[in-house]
């Protein structure tokens, strides 16, 4: 199992006093309460952190957020470049340019090929749908957002693995009457990762066999999610596939103790009870957040579960914005048992991980989300280092194996 560390670089500075008065701390909180000297200090102990990682051997993850204080990487293909040049050994995932929002496609692919020839073949490319938050921010239509999201992709795809001269695209969404992007990637074509916990686009993520990646979703999400990646591999008649298609994002702090690691770690629950807030207007009340059909019970509060009416067991995973929603609030002790926050000394992490791991079937990547909120940069360090030195090792004798 491979391990990658994933930090926001978040704003966490904002009075609470303006917190409790936003109606949403994305898209509409104004930038006023942003202090460019304090951002620089983040972004200066967030790349460091990258560094370390690179010291360390702990893989690295670069993602991409719009308008609001949950994070600071506006533009992924910035960050995605100094980690190209700055670090030497580990591999960069970026998770990733939001491809949906962007009007060329064919420049992304441009940014990506330029980032793994810097690196020299070290990246891996991660896709992941745009909030309801960043289709206003971007001015983007919300309806045609998924066939934009898939349509992107494989236009940058074609892009970089064409090179026999200019080719033209005419698509639905993008059209290009001349791609010929130089220089071309340093691999043949980099890894690619999806975002997702839905089970459709799942299964669509299975389709291309692309790595699917699940954020925050606890066991009964996570298995759902990857049923559907599987099943639809097997309709489509492709072979199985190994652990190493299957990531897990999570929030993972180890210290030298149970309650150093608790402590410390709670602070990263900032990352969903604040960070997460949005206005109706941005999650479920967005066009095209559900199916057309399903579009009036957006309206209505659903029942609680009963012993005349249970929970339904094959109910479809929540949307985004449905477990983000479902998120905020979370306690320590309830995240844990969710297998959405592993915190503890070096055996304790190691044994939730592994825990989780058995729950959901395998799963060969662990995205930890090491920093968040308040947390403090020599508080992540510490983090970084003995999750490095004292659970990584342990857990890449972890082998793929294939999946049922």
């Amino acid at each position: 199992m491979d391990g990658w560390y994933q930090c926001e670089n978040p704003y966490p500075f904002v009075p609470q006093d303006v917190l409790d008065q936003a109606d949403s701390v994305r898209a509409s909180l104004p930038n006023r309460h942003c202090d460019p000297r304090i951002a620089a200090d983040l972004f200066e102990e967030v790349l460091d952190e990258f560094m370390l990682c690179d010291e360390l051997g702990l893989n690295v993850i670069a993602i991409e957020h719009h308008a609001g204080i949950n994070s600071l990487f506006g533009s992924n293909p910035m960050i995605t470049g100094i980690l190209a040049r700055q670090t030497r050994k580990v591999r960069i995932l970026t998770l990733g340019t939001l491809v949906s929002l962007r009007d060329d496609p064919v420049r992304i692919a441009e940014e990506y090929a330029t980032a793994d020839v810097i690196s020299r073949g070290r990246l891996e490319i991660g896709f992941v749908k745009s909030g309801g938050t960043e289709m206003a921010s971007n001015n983007a239509n919300p309806v045609v957002n998924v066939e934009r999201y898939w349509e992107a992709i494989d236009l940058i795809t074609k892009a970089l693995t064409s090179h026999d001269g200019p080719f033209r695209w005419e698509g639905k969404h993008f059209t290009h009457r001349h791609v010929n992007i130089w220089p071309r990637p340093w691999q043949s074509l980099p890894r690619m990762w999806a975002a997702t916990g839905d089970p459709s686009t799942a299964s669509e993520v299975g389709r291309r066999g692309m790595v699917n990646v699940l954020v925050l979703r606890g066991a009964d999400g996570t298995k759902r999610a990857w049923a559907a990646y599987r099943k639809a591999r097997a309709e489509a008649g492709l072979p199985k596939v190994t652990t190493d298609h299957f990531a897990y994002a999570a929030l993972v702090y180890v210290g030298d103790t149970d309650e150093e690691g608790l402590r410390v770690g709670s602070k990263l629950l900032w990352f969903l009870n604040t960070s997460l807030r949005s206005a109706p207007q941005y999650s479920k009340f967005l066009p095209g957040a559900v199916p057309p059909q399903f579009a009036a019970q957006i309206y209505r509060t659903p029942p609680k579960p009963s012993a005349t009416m249970p929970a339904n067991p094959e109910k479809e995973v929540a949307t985004a914005s449905q477990n983000a929603a479902s998120l905020i609030g979370i306690t320590p002790e309830r995240a844990m048992a969710e297998g959405i926050l592993f915190a503890g000394s070096p055996d304790t992490v190691y044994r939730q991980i592994m825990d989780f791991y058995d729950q959901v079937g395998g799963f060969g990547h662990l995205a930890m989300v090491g920093r968040s909120g308040l947390m403090t940069h020599p508080e992540a360090e510490k983090g970084i280092r003995l999750f490095a030195t004292e659970v990584l090792p342990r857990l890449r004798e972890i082998r793929p194996i294939v999946v049922e």
